[in-house]
């Protein structure tokens, strides 16, 4: 009977860009997982139905992103599905993904330096839902106002970071000229309690004035040093020998004249 069911346990939430994944344990032996997601003022709605799977791709379902939810996971027998008994189950913490979800990486479209200013243009990561048309919401589409993009910069190979904070799609900031500065940007929620931070973009530096030596070091120098150094060598070595086999071969036709002469 369903009482003789394990229930799961480690039940957590993942989530990324509104993408939410729920995990749990244990792998079941000789039973399946069925998965209901309680809203506050939604129908109960179920997902991963007899899965012997222990994660279930809930995004479809938490659609409303400001609403509350809770997940049940339900240890079932597929022969027992339709009686009226109800089936064991562990309950979820619960998930708000309007002010759980990770923000995940902005996209760096371009970025320029000229000067003294160092401008970067960035995109929003989408999110899993899309408009009438087709098209993918962005996470600026869902949150709006309330969020912000930080662009942390520090000239390069130095240790000071600063940074600045915007609400448009793009940076402009005043940087010193002929000095190279690397970069990344992150999404900000200011009014989240937890999570207000999101994933950093890929770091990029800006390769003004840069010399091959910033580059590459000083194995280049010594490279380029050991090939100097041939060089010049073989300029004054090929000379010396061409002459030398110049001069033996000037001696060498002496001395066959000579013979031939004497015969």
């Amino acid at each position: 009977g369903y009482e003789e069911l394990p229930t799961a346990v480690n039940i957590t939430w993942s989530s990324i860009n509104f993408k939410t994944i729920l995990q749990w344990q244990p792998k079941p032996s000789g039973y399946f997982y069925t998965v209901e997601i309680h809203g506050q003022t939604s129908d109960v709605k179920r997902k991963c139905i007899l899965t012997s799977e222990t994660e279930c791709d809930v995004t479809d379902v938490l659609r409303n992103v400001k609403e509350t939810y809770t997940a049940h996971i339900l240890s079932v027998k597929p022969a027992e599905m339709d009686n009226f008994e109800e089936p064991p189950f562990a309950a979820s913490e619960k998930f708000t993904p309007y002010t759980q979800t990770v923000i995940g990486k902005p996209e760096i479209k371009d970025y320029s330096q000229k000067g003294s200013k160092l401008n970067v243009v960035f995109k929003d990561p989408l999110t899993p839902y899309i408009f009438p048309n087709g098209s993918f919401l962005s996470i600026q589409d869902i949150f709006q106002h309330d969020l912000e993009y930080k662009l942390s910069y520090w000239k390069d190979q130095s240790s000071g970071k600063k940074d600045v904070t915007t609400k448009s799609h793009n940076f402009e900031i005043s940087v010193d000229s002929g000095k190279n500065y690397c970069f990344y940007v992150q999404g900000i929620i200011p009014s989240r309690r937890e999570n207000r931070n999101g994933q950093e973009s890929v770091v990029l530096c800006t390769s003004v004035g840069r010399g091959i030596l910033d580059e590459y070091g000083t194995e280049v120098f010594i490279i380029l040093a050991v090939i100097a150094v041939a060089v010049i060598t073989l300029a004054i070595v090929l000379p010396v020998v061409l002459c030398k086999r110049k001069k033996a071969k000037q001696a060498r036709a002496v001395r066959e004249k000579e013979l031939l002469n004497g015969v």
